[in-house]
């Protein structure tokens, strides 16, 4: 019996009956009556040829119960002494499993971090009219938020070598600095769950191999956003909760010690709270429930994989974080050349607070957010189908889908 749906069952064994059932491993010198239809020569087990048409080829042992993904298709079940390499090897042996079917960007089974890197650049690759449009849309908001903090925050970073800085000025150095910082994070985070959410349709449809355009997607995320407005308010304010609580004892004690030492609980907590609820935007727009029932079901598919989202995420971050400053630095370069003062108000600071500086930075920061924050959603989106396919069997569903004509992205409790 099989023990696994999905698998075939390689060389079943006959039933026992006649003269094939009972024959044994080694073939007699010479056939007797009963076994006359039988060549007296018999190739050696474990290369069993075809047999001539209305004989039955001998009985082979029973197969041990198999495990894992996929099945063999339509080609030949393995028999006794498959060689290594052949694609019907069993599944704990030489050949491993046979490849799962891939109607999309990514195989329909359990998947690897390279599979899920490289999933998310196809879907880049094969959508980039609607991924890019969205993306570019995010990152130009974003970056012109974030331009007018510059432009605020910048004026107390300016060095000067005349005379020692007093505390105030300290004081407002580090207010400046943490609010510049604290705006271009929380600008991320908000730019990551608009970006996750709004396309999780384009990679549901990248997962099942069909096309996307961008008129559809937003027809699809339009009835979700208000929802959507919501999961991500909840999601700002809960980072927000995270990074202040640690330190407001020391805030509210005047202490700067107090405070310092509530930072490293602050980024503990962020990294809790991001990783244990970054699979609420997809879990929005793919299942369409409500904001609690998305938070809950991000907290249930992270719950026992904690550590491997993390990893995969914050490797994707730090693959775009090199990629992202690889494209803006040309644009700093050109930025730098062009800003009035010359070589002196590179080194006094004064070079960076200027709009020409500020402006074409940002102009090289939209590009490389728009290429590279469609990665880290895309990864996000595809964690998501990753989890679910290793928790409910959520390839099962996917294989039918895409077997169907049309359709929408794939949905489902």
């Amino acid at each position: 019996m099989n023990d696994s749906p999905g698998w075939a069952t390689p060389g079943s064994p006959s039933d026992g009956q006649g003269p094939e059932g009972d024959r044994p491993a080694a073939p007699p010198a010479a056939p007797t009556a009963a076994d006359a239809k039988w060549s007296a020569t018999q190739p050696p087990p474990g290369q069993w040829s075809s047999p001539a048409e209305g004989n039955t080829p001998p009985a082979a042992p029973a197969p041990q119960p198999q495990t894992g993904w996929g099945s063999y298709g339509s080609g030949p079940q393995q028999q006794p002494g498959t060689p290594h390499g052949s694609p019907y090897a069993h599944p704990g042996g030489w050949g491993g499993p046979p490849a799962a079917a891939k109607p999309g960007v990514i195989p329909l089974r359990p998947l690897g971090l390279g599979e899920i890197l490289d999933g998310a650049v196809s879907t880049l690759r094969g959508h980039w009219r609607p991924v890019l449009a969205i993306s570019l849309v995010v990152a130009a908001l974003s970056e012109i938020a974030l331009l007018f903090v510059q432009r605020a925050t910048m004026g107390s970073a300016v060095i000067t070598t005349d005379r020692t800085p007093s505390a105030a000025e300290t004081s407002k150095l580090l207010g400046d600095t943490a609010l510049l910082y604290g705006t271009e994070y929380y600008l991320e985070i908000l730019g990551l769950f608009l970006v996750t959410a709004v396309l999780a349709p384009v990679v549901s449809h990248a997962v099942l191999g069909r096309p996307s355009t961008l008129p559809a997607t937003l027809r699809a995320v339009r009835p979700l956003a208000p929802r959507l407005a919501g999961l991500v308010a909840l999601l700002l304010l809960g980072a927000l909760a995270a990074a202040v609580l640690p330190v407001l004892p020391g805030i509210l004690a005047g202490s700067a010690g107090l405070a310092v030492l509530g930072v490293p609980v602050a980024m503990v907590l962020l990294a809790w709270f991001y990783v244990t609820f970054v699979l609420a935007p997809p879990a929005l727009m793919l299942e369409r429930g409500s904001v609690t029932d998305a938070l809950k079901r991000s907290a249930k598919l992270v719950r026992g994989s904690w550590w491997r989202i993390f990893g995969i995420s914050l490797l994707t971050w730090l693959l775009r974080a090199i990629t992202s400053a690889i494209i803006v630095m040309p644009f700093a370069a050109v930025a730098l050349f062009l800003a009035p003062g010359g070589l002196g108000s590179l080194l006094d600071g004064s070079a960076t607070m200027g709009w020409t500086f500020l402006i074409i930075t940002a102009i090289g920061s939209v590009v490389a957010a728009t290429v590279t924050l469609p990665m880290q959603t895309g990864v996000t989106t595809l964690l998501y189908v990753d989890q679910r396919i290793r928790r409910e069997a959520l390839d099962l569903e996917l294989a039918r889908a895409a077997g169907q004509d049309g359709g929408g992205p794939v949905t489902g409790g």
